[in-house]
């Protein structure tokens, strides 16, 4: 095949109709991206701030701001919506089709961006953010569902993965909104981020009206002669061409031995070969998202702020024009390398990066560090974007048979999301300090301080109210030495008590 993707010699007609729609559709993968990408800006927003806040006040700038819960609350609900609508995705897909379906997604997630727009306090902003998360859920389960059903089997893995591709896209729209509109002292510095998101469901709906509809669901709800000229559409040949007669008689007899091996109700689908796909699509999704991506997302400008970082909004769309450039490679490696391949090439990456960034952020708070710490996020970003972000949604688009494809890939989705929730919620109660954080920073301490951290709490989540008062750099305080051994002494006995305690005695 050369470098180049190129068309079998034995594929009938022209995939450039399948291509162009399969690429369209994956617009979709904007509408998830923009609206994950925005809140990351909007929460360090200091009009959002001080308009949103009840009370609380940031110990870090003494500004108003939201609390860990409140901002746990607002970034998670979008993922809760998803979590739901994914699962409902398949009832919709499977009743009014792919295509409606899609529509009606998108007038789903609309309201809840109107719900967003006019919002001035918390409650309408976070049921906004959930029903757009709803919205969302809907789509992202159904948009690789009609890619997978439309696009020639030889360029399917990248027009699929050209989904997470408009997932970067949205990203770095968000980030570009976000960084000309955080300034503005007026509604209009979160508005209009929210706002700019109509655009993006009237391009998909106007589009999704034009589109043929999946000949491989109108197969599958016995409409013959609609699914030839659908595939007729997308093959650009005549209905009666021997080549579109074969591939339907394909897919109708490949359709029909299905069924004759039964039904794929949901109690089905969890048995057997299908619920052993099923299981690895769940575990492909849950591992893209615990690869940690989203907190980057979410949290990113928030993160570099507080990691001592100038110009936190610039970083974030530095991160995600890497993001969107580093897709590219993806698509093509997902063809060229193979799905397996490509998977444990990012895992490595991601994993070096990780752990250098971990290492840094603990151990240094330098300018040359914070300069590690970018450049190593940045790496990790180029192998997530070009490996675990489109192929998760490659492979669970291609592992299932018809007539359980759309419940199988509502419920891999939902998982996705599911673990979106997980990390979204618990992010700010894990990094943030303060009553009720867990506070899980060693930021600020120096090594030697943070062995006397660990000689005085016990328990993770007390680690937070921890006050170093031991100073070694007085290697002739008298006081220290004696505070230390006071100390050892104090923890000697409360050892021997509890020993005791539990013997009885």
């Amino acid at each position: 095949m050369g470098f180049a993707l190129n068309k079998p010699d034995n594929a009938a007609g022209s995939a450039t109709p399948a291509i162009a729609i399969g690429l369209f559709v994956a617009f979709g993968g904007v509408l998830f991206g923009y609206d994950t990408g925005i809140i990351s800006g909007i929460l360090a927003m200091k009009y959002w701030r001080t308009l949103f806040s009840t009370g609380y006040i940031n110990p870090q700038d003494n500004l108003p701001d939201v609390s860990s819960a409140q901002s746990s609350m607002i970034v998670s609900l979008l993922s809760a919506g998803t979590f739901f609508g994914a699962l409902v995705a398949a009832p919709v897909a499977d009743s009014l089709g792919r295509r409606y379906g899609m529509i009606v997604d998108s007038f789903v997630f609309t309201f809840g961006v109107i719900l967003q727009t006019i919002a001035t306090s918390i409650p309408l902003f976070v049921a906004g953010r959930f029903f757009a998360g709803f919205g969302v859920g809907l789509l992202s389960a159904t948009v690789p569902l009609y890619q997978s059903e439309t696009a020639p089997k030889w360029i399917r893995g990248t027009i699929v993965g050209a989904y997470q591709l408009a997932i970067t896209i949205g990203l770095l729209l968000a980030a570009i909104v976000n960084n000309s509109t955080k300034n503005r002292m007026d509604t209009g510095s979160y508005r209009i981020p929210v706002a700019i998101q109509f655009a993006w469901a009237i391009i998909l709906v106007a589009g999704m009206l034009m589109l043929p509809e999946s000949p491989r669901y109108l197969i599958k709800r016995d409409r013959l002669e609609d699914a030839a000229k659908s595939l007729s559409r997308l093959r650009r040949l005549d209905i009666n061409d021997a080549a579109i007669v074969e591939e339907l008689a394909e897919i109708q007899a490949n359709h029909e031995f299905e069924l004759s091996q039964g039904r794929a109700g949901y109690r089905e689908i969890f048995k057997g070969t299908i619920g052993k796909r099923l299981a690895t699509g769940c575990v492909v999704q849950a591992l893209q998202q615990l690869a940690g991506v989203n907190f980057i997302f979410y949290y990113g400008t928030t993160f570099f702020e507080k990691s001592g970082i100038q110009n936190s909004f610039t970083i974030t769309l530095v991160t995600n024009i890497i993001n969107v450039c580093s897709s590219f490679p993806g698509l093509y490696m997902v063809e060229k390398w193979g799905r397996r391949s490509l998977l444990l090439f990012g895992a490595v990456g991601m994993c070096v990066s990780q752990f250098i960034v971990a290492i840094v952020g603990t151990v240094a708070t330098s300018t040359i560090a914070n300069k590690v710490l970018i450049a190593f996020v940045c790496v990790y970003m180029f192998f997530f974007a070009s490996s675990w972000g489109p192929v998760a949604w490659v492979v669970t688009g291609e592992l299932f048979p018809l007539k359980a494809r759309a419940k199988c890939l509502s419920i891999t989705t939902a998982t996705n999301w599911l673990l979106i929730w997980a990390i979204a919620y618990a992010t700010p109660y894990m990094v943030n300090t303060g009553p009720g954080n867990a506070g899980l920073q060693s930021k600020g301490l120096s090594l030697e301080q943070v062995d006397e951290l660990y000689s005085k709490v016990s328990l993770a989540w007390k680690s937070s109210g921890f006050v170093p008062s031991i100073h070694y750099a007085d290697a002739g305080d008298v006081t220290a030495q004696m505070e230390l051994k006071a100390d050892e002494k104090r923890s000697d006995q409360e050892h021997v008590e509890r020993v005791g305690a539990q013997a009885g005695v």
